[in-house]
């Protein structure tokens, strides 16, 4: 009997080996699948784009400087957390980063609790001052705490302290989008730098860049347009060639694709819709919104390729402010949950209105 469940056993764990063999291969090809935004993120400070001023800050304190309690603020997508995450890389190599380096974002729970045990408990640690490889190393930790602009006033008043008592042996470093939502005591205690949206051409050559590492097939319009539809935000812009890359294997990126890969209502259509508001009548206008929303297109992308229009549009200075206006209100409603095709109804009727004014 024994015989029997020892045989048992050994034929039950064959094909668990079995199966782990035959796994091996499938998970290293996975593994090597990584999107592109992340193959192509900077893996040192001097590969940041357009960040002058930080970029200089951090390679003093490379040269061996002390580095400050930092505030990167910005909008997305302009190499924020890349620049600090290249830094601490470049300040503790690969073996000690792990240790020296304590990453809270969004998704992680960040609340007072928390920072009262977790980070106050990484943040009392003291560590050496070199590296295995013989390198000098600074002697403090880093802390970074990305889309700090999320953690509440009660979370963010509690790190005070520990900015203040630990500054021996660590740094921390706050990342968010919007810096007037982060409490005066902390931005005290930082420097402050501002990331820049980037600027085209710095896009279009590293967009370029990533295409022929790629080998891909683009024209020179796909890759404008590539920098149009992400306005600034290199991660979208990235992340948008990646999906046209996919889309047309072994084909020409055409700027077609681009706009229907970013959602972006054609401009014909905008136009459209605008001149049945100026001249048009009301019944026109309900069909041609019903017909807008029902093609799927976000109403807040259609609320912000309308306002650029509206601003060129040929109507005097009170008119535009009206609508403009009547946008700002749209806008939020839109973000409390309202319904679409009566918010874009509601506003173009605004616009219909004004404009009969002028006749």
């Amino acid at each position: 009997m024994q015989a029997f469940l020892k045989g048992a056993a050994v034929q039950s764990t064959r094909p668990q080996k079995d199966k782990a063999a035959a796994a091996g291969p499938s998970t290293e090809k996975k593994a090597k699948a990584v999107p592109w935004v992340e193959k192509y993120r900077p893996k040192c400070v001097d590969e940041v784009a357009f960040q002058d001023e930080v970029v200089a800050v951090l390679k003093k304190s490379l040269q061996g400087a002390d580095l400050p309690n930092l505030l990167f603020y910005g909008p997305p997508g302009t190499g924020k957390t890349s620049t600090i995450l290249a830094a601490a890389r470049e300040l503790y190599g690969p073996e000690l980063y792990r240790q020296r380096v304590l990453e809270l974002n969004a998704s992680d729970e960040r609340g007072i609790q928390v920072v009262r045990e977790k980070v106050k408990n990484f943040a009392q640690l003291t560590v050496a001052g070199t590296r295995s490889d013989g390198k000098s190393c600074p002697p403090f930790k880093i802390i970074i705490l990305d889309e700090a602009d999320s953690m509440t006033s009660a979370a963010q008043a509690a790190l005070r302290r520990t900015m203040e008592k630990e500054s021996r042996t660590t740094r921390f470093c706050l990342i968010c989008n919007y810096i007037s939502r982060i409490i005066e005591p902390l931005t005290s205690r930082c420097s402050k730098f501002r990331f820049k949206p980037l600027a085209n051409e710095i896009q279009e050559e590293r967009l370029l860049e990533i295409c022929e590492k790629e080998n891909l097939k683009y024209t020179k319009e796909s890759i404008a347009a590539l920098v149009r539809v992400s306005e600034g935000d290199l991660r979208k812009a990235i992340t948008f060639l990646q999906s046209a890359a996919r889309l047309s294997v072994d084909k020409e990126i055409t700027e077609q694709a681009i706009v229907e890969i970013a959602g972006v209502v054609p401009t014909k259509m905008i136009d459209n819709l605008l001149q049945i508001c100026l001249k048009g009548t009301f019944e026109k206008l309900e069909v041609a919104v019903r017909n807008m929303v029902d093609e799927g297109y976000a109403a807040t992308q259609i609320l912000s390729q309308l306002h650029e229009s509206i601003i060129e549009q040929d109507l005097s200075d009170k008119q535009k402010s009206a609508i403009t206006e009547k946008m700002a209100v749209v806008g939020k409603c839109l973000s409390d949950g309202a319904d679409e095709y009566l918010q874009m109804l509601s506003l173009c009727s605004v616009i219909m209105q004004q404009a009969s004014q002028n006749n």
